[in-house]
């Protein structure tokens, strides 16, 4: 895909590492902008509104983990897609990284080729043509190009990949969702994450948007009751 007009910023401790990454991503076409820690990492991000943020977990200051849930919070940075890019690749780090609101999770070292075909991959997730931008109901109404949802005339803030999963469920109210579905079409093909953290996501959307909404079918997977 073209990488032009994409900018990606770089938030890692070691400078090395965002030289190196940062020369990679030039070299496939990319703007490059870099932050040495997640506290830098969300002044930029909120400031330039990059199409990427790739983040280290283990800085100084401020994390990877919390630097991404302070980003799903604010509302210039909900939406921009995040991914971890780390050495630990623990299944815990991992699943902590997806439960902070992150689309993927890059474990070091990886091949330059790889990162840049992982980065492309993220990028074409980000938007279905064939899909409506608006989704409206008796309950509420969800608008996919301003990131948004309004529950009885009052906006209802949620992190990224809530708020995919909410319109993929809203998508066909009645129909049930399998899990690999959920995963594949939210997360990804690349991305491996467990049962808990659709789970957790849906745990989520209950607790703001009403339990009545989320029917889960046991052994397969959740649908949305208008």
């Amino acid at each position: 895909m073209p990488a032009l007009s994409k900018t990606i910023l770089v938030v890692d401790d070691d400078p090395d590492i965002r030289e190196l990454i940062g020369f990679n991503l030039l070299q496939a076409g990319f703007r490059v902008e870099t932050a040495e820690n997640g506290a830098v990492g969300i002044k930029k991000a909120i400031r330039l509104l990059p199409d990427l943020i790739l983040l280290d977990v283990m800085m100084p200051e401020m994390d990877g983990i919390e630097a991404c849930k302070q980003l799903r919070e604010h509302p210039k940075t909900q939406g921009c897609l995040i991914a971890f890019l780390s050495a630990r690749g623990e299944d815990y780090s991992q699943i902590a990284g997806f439960d902070s609101g992150a689309d993927d999770y890059i474990t070091k070292p990886v091949a330059p080729r790889v990162l840049i075909k992982r980065v492309e991959a993220l990028m074409r997730r980000m938007h279905n043509p064939d899909t409506p931008d608006q989704l409206a109901f008796d309950a509420f109404t969800i608008d996919r190009n301003r990131h948004m949802v309004t529950q009885n005339g009052v906006q209802i803030s949620l992190p990224k990949k809530e708020f995919e999963l909410l319109f993929l469920l809203c998508s066909d109210p009645g129909k049930v969702f399998t899990r690999d579905r959920i995963l594949t079409k939210v997360w990804g093909h690349d991305v491996i994450v467990g049962d808990r953290t659709i789970d957790v996501h849906i745990r989520k959307l209950r607790s703001k948007l009403g339990k009545e909404h989320f029917t889960t079918i046991k052994g397969v997977g959740y649908k949305f009751d208008a």
